[in-house]
């Protein structure tokens, strides 16, 4: 018998092993990650970490996030973060070079686009306003359809950001 438990120990903690070695596996996730990065005149990198949720049918602000008026993790899973290689200007504002969560308020007509201190952490559960380092307003674009989350970063400084028909152009120099 006590064989017979030492094997079922055994096996037991062998599959849960594996089981969370795979969890680790984010390509395997339903929002698998993504990255978009450019490099600016001046030299700056831009790399934006982030996960694509897919809209599968579903209605943004309805039974999808982003629900208006609410902080978003602007992704998937963990928060999407920001980084800036360099010093920049984020639609004419400045910000020093670093890593922060990226996270946005829809609100209909425009998107409130936020940088913040903590960058890694789980969804928006932990976003506190008050480690704020930006926040800027840019308007909401009719985007052509994407299924997934997608954001584009160009070496001119624009970066997009499509998903279902919504879009955001963000700029920085």
């Amino acid at each position: 018998m006590q064989k017979f438990m030492t094997v079922l120990l055994t096996g037991a903690l062998a599959f849960s092993s594996l089981t969370m070695c795979a969890q680790t596996d984010k390509s395997k996730r339903p929002s698998p990650p993504a990255q978009a990065t450019a490099t600016l005149a001046s030299g700056a990198t831009i790399t934006i970490d982030y996960s694509q949720p897919a809209v599968k049918g579903r209605t943004v602000g309805q039974n999808l996030e982003p629900k208006k008026g609410e902080v978003w993790r602007t992704g998937a899973n963990e928060a999407t973060w920001i980084e800036f290689s360099k010093d920049v200007t984020v639609e004419g504002k400045a910000v020093k070079a670093g890593k922060y969560g990226l996270f946005s308020i829809w609100n209909g007509s425009n998107w409130t686009i936020i940088l913040n201190k903590k960058w890694n952490q789980w969804g928006a559960y932990e976003y506190k306003a008050a480690e704020d380092v930006l926040r800027v307003d840019v308007p909401v674009k009719k985007g052509e359809f994407s299924e997934r989350l997608t954001f584009k970063a160009n070496n001119n400084g624009t970066i997009t950001l499509n998903w279902a028909d919504l879009q955001f152009d963000l700029n920085v120099k």
